[in-house]
């Protein structure tokens, strides 16, 4: 993984003020790292570049007193933030399409760098699903691997129970100190003394339904496979496992009763491609040829790259080629015959002045 990152306090603060400010999402951060090569050069130069994108208002940089602000919460909850390869930033998560670049973390920061596997499921799981979820968590915790998932009522909190001994890992949908549901109030606690929670919303957030799946791309992105044990059809579980999938994990569903619609999720995944899990050895043959993780997309830069000098008239010839529907960045330069610099450059340019938004897989449609 090579020697990790270490930011100063004001790095940090400018890295969360970069990935909250208006426009730049995460791969978005990448490029304008890549470009400036620190963060505080890159939002230096976000008026510029969004005013080049075709702005007319001043872009909404997020304030250094706001994320001051976030910086004293974290440390009120005993959390603190991690920029991506700095400890307590998972590993397998860096190599992963659209990862958050700035994570809010509590507890025991090692647990990051563990074999990780994901449980996810139901939260109105069935007594057999709690009671296979708990042997299969138990089992992995013995075999020291680090049990991720989303401190959800059912599934989820089974498995953080059942494999608290060895270390567990929560990742949150709202804020790091913000408990939800309620009643898992000591399991959060717990989790924060023994575990590791993490989060990549402001401290004090509250979870809207939109965050969820945001927390599960990081659930599956942390983790080497995933299992599923109980899921309907209309699961956020199954979102879980389409990214995981997406990323390059292995996905493990437990098989139920058609007559279950607590299992109609899990027998859709086996139909479709997942593994069947039939015992805890599946999983552990998995884990031994897992691949490694492909070129980390947040290496720091050893010196800002050369830029591509941008036209107006280029920015025109692009945007004629792009339309409300996605379009992969490669076609934009095979019609457009714009060097992929420049049409890199011209994205960067368009997406901070809000003209383009940028979905996975590296495709690009106007706003």
């Amino acid at each position: 993984m090579g020697a990790a990152r270490k930011l100063s306090e004001e790095e940090r603060i400018a890295w969360l003020r970069l990935t909250r400010t208006e426009h730049v999402g995460p791969v978005t951060f990448h490029d304008l790292i890549n470009r400036f090569g620190s963060a505080a050069s890159a939002i230096e130069a976000l008026p510029d570049l969004s005013r080049r994108g075709g702005r007319t208002r001043p872009l909404s940089v997020y304030p250094l007193a706001r994320a001051e602000a976030e910086f004293a919460a974290a440390a009120r909850a005993n959390a603190l933030f991690v920029v991506a390869g700095e400890r307590g930033y998972p590993p397998f998560l860096r190599h992963v399409h659209a990862a958050p670049p700035v994570l809010c973390v509590a507890g025991n920061r090692d647990h990051a760098d563990a074999d990780c596997v994901a449980i996810v499921g139901a939260r109105n799981a069935s007594a057999l699903g709690l009671k296979l979820t708990r042997m299969i968590a138990h089992t992995l915790s013995t075999h020291n691997i680090v049990v991720v998932s989303g401190l959800a009522r059912g599934i989820d909190t089974a498995a953080h129970e059942a494999s608290m001994q060895n270390g567990t890992i929560a990742v949150l949908a709202g804020g790091i100190d913000h408990i939800y549901p309620p009643e898992n109030a000591r399991l959060h606690a717990a989790i924060a003394e023994r575990g590791l929670l993490v989060s990549e919303m402001p401290p004090g957030t509250v979870p809207k339904a939109e965050h969820f799946p945001r927390r599960n791309r990081i659930i599956s992105g942390i983790s080497r496979a995933v299992i599923v044990v109980e899921a309907a059809l209309r699961s956020g579980s199954l979102i879980t496992a389409r990214f995981a999938a997406e990323q390059g994990r292995d996905v493990f569903a437990v098989p139920g009763s058609p007559l279950d619609p607590r299992a109609e999720g899990c027998n859709r995944l086996i139909r479709d491609g997942a593994q069947i899990l039939t015992s805890i050895d599946d999983v552990m043959e998995a884990l031994k040829t897992v691949a490694p993780p492909r070129a980390d997309i947040f290496l720091e830069p050893s010196a800002p790259e050369p830029v591509a000098e941008t036209h107006e008239s280029d920015r025109e010839h692009l945007l004629s080629f792009l339309s409300p529907h996605d379009t992969h960045v490669d076609d934009l330069i095979r019609e457009s015959r714009l060097d992929p610099q420049t049409v890199s450059a011209l994205l960067l340019e368009l997406e901070l002045a809000g003209r383009v938004t940028r979905s996975r897989g590296g495709r690009v449609a106007l706003a």
